[in-house]
């Protein structure tokens, strides 16, 4: 069996995701999000997703697009962010939100992938997370519709750890600055934030990667990701208009006279 695992297009490496689907997407606000991944689940309009990711992008990109065409049905995220359209949904009972500490939700994750089934983290505990009640889901009236649960804890080394489930999803879509026919990615910098992460969730992964090359021209000390996690790799053009990188919040200072 060949273990070349490129896709012709991102509608072909996404086809398969039906209604009802859970994904984990990688990214942390709009930095490394697999965007042409997006676009393609957003022009087949699969809906009801239920969606672990960071955030939700923002309201005219990333998992923003998904969210404002009524796509997604549930976000295990760490914040809401720039995302006004999320933050709308969520207070009037149209989506269904469970938000965890951030690196809570990386170690979900990670746990899911390692197939670890669930482990004991000190974030969290004497707080409502750990005790119950916090709104997944408002209603209509702003009233509680569904509350969390509250969770196992224990006492280890005299200090109070909670109790926490490892994430596994049917999908993840990742972005990878360069990933070979394998399956095998190295990821950029900071764009590599949350991606391994979800990769490892996903019982199907599908990378999108900015370059493409050939089985051992990564180095091994190079592979962020190995391929045993990769089912599909698209390659994405950077004349793609859904390629390209935003930047979520500009922050500039004015130049001083003497730099100009």
């Amino acid at each position: 069996m060949s273990r070349d695992k490129v896709v012709a297009d991102a509608a072909d490496a996404v086809a398969d995701v039906e209604r009802g689907a859970s994904l984990a997407v990688g990214g942390f606000g709009l930095c490394g999000i697999p965007s042409v991944l997006i676009h393609a689940l957003l022009e087949r309009g699969a809906g009801d997703l239920r969606v672990v990711s960071n955030n939700c992008g923002v309201d005219d990109w990333g998992l923003g697009l998904l969210l404002r065409e009524g796509l997604i049905s549930r976000m295990t995220s760490s914040y809401v962010g720039e995302n006004k359209e999320f933050a709308r949904q969520y207070l009037q009972g149209e989506l269904e939100v469970e938000l965890v500490p951030q690196g809570t939700l990386a170690e979900r994750l990670r746990a899911g992938g390692s197939g670890i089934p669930a482990f004991y983290t000190p974030a969290g505990a004497g707080t409502m997370i750990a005790e119950g009640g916090l709104a997944w889901r408002h209603g209509t009236d702003g009233s509680v519709a569904v509350a969390s649960p509250p969770k196992e804890s224990r006492t280890f080394g005299g200090r109070e750890h909670i109790l926490e489930e490892g994430i596994t999803t049917d999908f993840a879509l990742v972005r990878a600055a360069v990933g070979d026919r394998h399956g095998n990615l190295r990821f950029d910098s900071s764009a590599r934030n949350f991606n391994p992460q979800a990769a490892m969730a996903g019982r199907i992964t599908v990378a999108e990667v900015e370059e493409l090359v050939e089985p051992g021209e990564l180095a091994p000390d190079d592979v962020h990701l190995p391929g045993i996690f990769v089912q599909r790799v698209v390659l994405v053009g950077s004349a793609d208009p859904r390629a390209e990188k935003r930047v979520e919040r500009r922050t500039v200072r004015p130049a001083h006279e003497g730099n100009r």
